[in-house]
């Protein structure tokens, strides 16, 4: 049965004497099939027997003035359903003052250079507030793995960094996107879209699969099948197209890879990528 628990003291209580390997998801709510295959995937990792924990927390530290803190969606009645089909054990949903008792905390978490790029350049206190939140959460819980989606990749790549270079003890694993029918990567701010909007967002993961699909010809062609479905397109105000390595450092010449894409659509900031694997560039 999934035990709702708000406070520090019982998700500790919750947690006492449990035994195998702890595994968290880290979520702001709104959850949809994507958080499902999350949550499955965090089963498959520890066993059926092991304390699954999921969090639904808002955090405002990682959204600036300005940003749609107060617009995003909360719907715990319907993310503990979720929770609870998918066998989850405890789901954390504290307050703001339990996170951060005293107000904004004085020491955060810097990103580092990466943290600056993508996102982060329209974002630029976003990841610290990712990263801080994060790492709150792994010193709260003490998981042994911690899940996330593969559909905020920059952050899984510093969530992934973070626990390398902090000696946090956390397997970090990232799950493969959720999507529509229609290759729509699965988002709570999916919600936000109108009917005209939607169809002008699948140009982002049109350009993702025609850049894809030129992947054995190499970088250059990869990026040049993406912007081509994105030039012009209907609705789409671009903010970055990229080409990296798995860890988003700079691309390969051949080998694996990441391409990334991030949009307004209908006045609503989308972001999706997929990985895939570069051929050596071909004479033009």
């Amino acid at each position: 049965m999934t035990r709702l628990v708000g406070s520090r003291a019982e998700l500790h209580e919750a947690l006492a004497g449990r035994t195998g390997r702890v595994a968290l998801v880290p979520t702001m709510g709104a959850l949809h099939e994507g958080h499902a295959a999350l949550v499955a995937r965090a089963r498959r990792e520890v066993g059926d027997d092991a304390p699954l924990v999921v969090s639904v927390f808002v955090n405002p530290l990682q959204f600036a003035p300005g940003e749609d803190l107060d617009r995003y969606p909360r719907t715990l009645d319907a993310d503990l359903e979720v929770c609870a089909a998918g066998g989850v054990d405890l789901v954390l949903a504290p307050s703001v003052d339990e996170v951060y008792p005293g107000g904004p905390p004085e020491v955060t978490v810097h990103p580092g250079p990466l943290g600056a790029r993508l996102e982060g350049a329209s974002r630029p206190t976003h990841f610290t507030g990712v990263l801080t939140v994060v790492a709150k959460l792994f010193g709260l819980v003490r998981p042994d793995v911690a899940v996330f989606g593969e559909k905020d990749y920059q952050q899984l790549a510093l969530v992934r960094r973070m626990a390398e270079d902090l000696c946090l003890g956390v397997d970090v694993v990232g799950a493969t996107t959720v999507r529509e029918a229609d290759g729509l990567a699965l988002s709570s701010r999916n919600r936000f879209l109108d009917a005209e909007a939607r169809a002008h967002a699948l140009a982002l993961s049109r350009a993702l699969a025609a850049g894809r699909d030129a992947a054995p010809r190499g970088a250059a062609a990869v990026l040049a099948a993406a912007r081509a479905e994105l030039d012009g397109a209907a609705g789409v105000d671009l903010d970055y197209l990229e080409l990296g390595a798995p860890d988003l450092g700079p691309a390969p010449a051949a080998g694996p890879a990441r391409l990334l894409v991030a949009a307004r659509v209908g006045g609503v900031r989308l972001i999706d990528n997929t990985g895939l694997e570069l051929g050596p560039d071909l004479p033009s």
